[in-house]
């Protein structure tokens, strides 16, 4: 690998171009006092960058399939006789545990590295998923599709996103974006071979096969995850921060307990809460809508699947974009303005089958924006820092919207549930007028943390 070396001072002289593996050691005499050496890649045998994306995009895809559930609901009450709210608990069940896994994946992947987190999630995928075939009773399909697969979901979803974006420090908008669409678009992708599983083999022999397509698609996406070496930017990049002098992005640095003194904090808590709960109401149970509101078959309402697996990429990228160019606070307003409308056109007015169709693609594109535009806020906010922490402390909610509205929907029917959540979302929407960042965080220096040891001593 061959590197160039200089100093940050003009007064120093450029040292020539050696052909030397790469060592850091002490600065050499001539060296200013203060003056530091960098290196960079040039010519080093690092993997196309490209492929890390390649293959996060084929794991996304994959487990995009999980917002296909509702295709699941109502073959499995025709097979074994059990209720709609027993079905859809177990979607809730597994977006809880996918969830919790979320957060402990991630803190994993930074001790041992992405790809064999990603391989252990892609295992329990395809073996939660798999092992549903043989469920004849619901405790069993709520352990192996609830819970395994929603741990391995959980665990392999992390892992392309945080590595990608280490891959492209100069396009994370655009790398951010791409990886989360895959995910939207997954459901897409997987419907039809659903259908055609479930119509020529049945319910339990469709988890065998799909169990064993995710886990293979998982393992082979996971492959190509490697992070870069540390310190690696890409050639010609230089960070903004030392073009200009500016304060990088994320200078509040907010640990989760100081996070969750501000108001802030649960102003997304209560995004992500009614934002998810809104759209995953539909999300789970949207063939059935299709079915029992507007009288359609299955394939007829799985279209609404397609179209909320769609709209929700588009809703990843668009809202993305949307945001940087509008700012945040008038992209979140509008978002749960035109959220609310949808829930509440599905409540109080009779749908056909096109309206049916334009309100699930609102509610999926206003999904995707969540996705895209709440760890951007929880970033900006709250410091680049503890990002993780803090979001996986709001990313929580989530599960919670997930084992709560579904069930919802189904307990007190889906005209009451989609009330509520119009009215829920009205109540986001009257949160994002009155949105504002956080002060900066204050940091006590060393003599007043010594001054305060003394005074609780005394």
């Amino acid at each position: 690998m061959r590197i160039r070396v200089w100093p940050r001072s003009e007064s120093s002289p450029r040292r020539r171009m050696t052909s030397a593996p790469l060592r850091l050691s002490r600065a050499p005499a001539h060296y200013p006092k203060g003056a530091f050496m960098e290196a960079r890649y040039e010519e080093a045998k690092l993997p196309n960058r490209w492929l890390v994306v390649a293959g996060s995009l084929l794991m996304q895809l994959s487990l995009g399939a999980i917002y296909t559930w509702s295709l699941f609901n109502k073959p499995l009450v025709e097979a074994f006789g059990w209720t709609p709210g027993d079905t859809v608990f177990t979607f809730s069940l597994t977006l809880a545990c996918f969830s919790v896994a979320v957060i402990f994946a991630g803190r994993l992947q930074d001790k041992i590295g992405p790809r064999k987190v990603a391989i252990a999630g892609g295992i329990l995928t395809g073996l939660g998923v798999a092992l549903a075939s043989f469920a004849t009773h619901i405790y069993v399909l709520y352990l192996t599709y609830g819970v395994i697969a929603g741990i391995g979901i959980g665990a392999a979803y992390v892992t392309p996103l945080a590595t990608c974006v280490k891959w492209f420090p100069e396009k994370r908008g655009l790398i951010t974006g791409l990886i989360l669409a895959a995910l939207g678009v997954g459901g897409m992708v997987f419907k039809p071979i659903i259908l055609i599983f479930i119509g020529n083999f049945g319910v339990s022999q469709a988890f065998l096969y799909l169990g064993c397509i995710y886990g293979v698609l998982l393992l082979l996406g996971a492959t190509a995850l490697v992070v870069p070496p540390k310190g690696y930017r890409p050639p010609g990049w230089t960070p903004p921060a030392a073009q200009g002098g500016a304060a990088p992005t994320g200078s509040r640095n907010f640990k989760p307990l100081q996070a969750m003194r501000t108001p802030q904090f649960y102003m997304l808590v209560i995004w992500m809460f009614f934002g998810s709960a809104a759209a995953l109401m539909i999300i789970s149970v949207a063939a059935n809508i299709g079915m029992t509101m507007i009288g359609l078959s299955l394939a007829a309402a799985g279209n609404a699947v397609v179209t909320i697996s769609l709209f929700n990429a588009c809703g990843r990228l668009g809202w993305g974009f949307i945001s940087d160019k509008y700012g945040r606070k008038p992209s979140i307003l509008a978002n749960f303005i035109l959220l609310s409308l949808a829930m509440f056109y599905m409540a109080l007015i009779p749908m056909n089958y096109v309206g049916f169709l334009i309100a699930t693609c609102i509610v999926g594109f206003c999904f995707g924006g969540l996705a895209a535009m709440l760890p951007t806020i929880t970033a900006e906010w709250f410091g680049l820092a503890n990002v993780g922490n803090n979001y996986g402390a709001i990313f929580i909610f989530y599960g919670i919207a997930a084992l709560t509205a579904p069930r919802l929907s189904i307990a007190i029917g889906f005209e009451k549930a989609f009330l509520v959540a119009g009215i829920a979302c009205a109540i986001g929407a009257l949160v994002a007028v009155f949105a504002k960042a956080p002060g900066t965080v204050e940091e006590p220096v060393a003599g007043e943390v010594m001054q305060a040891k003394v005074s609780r001593a005394s």
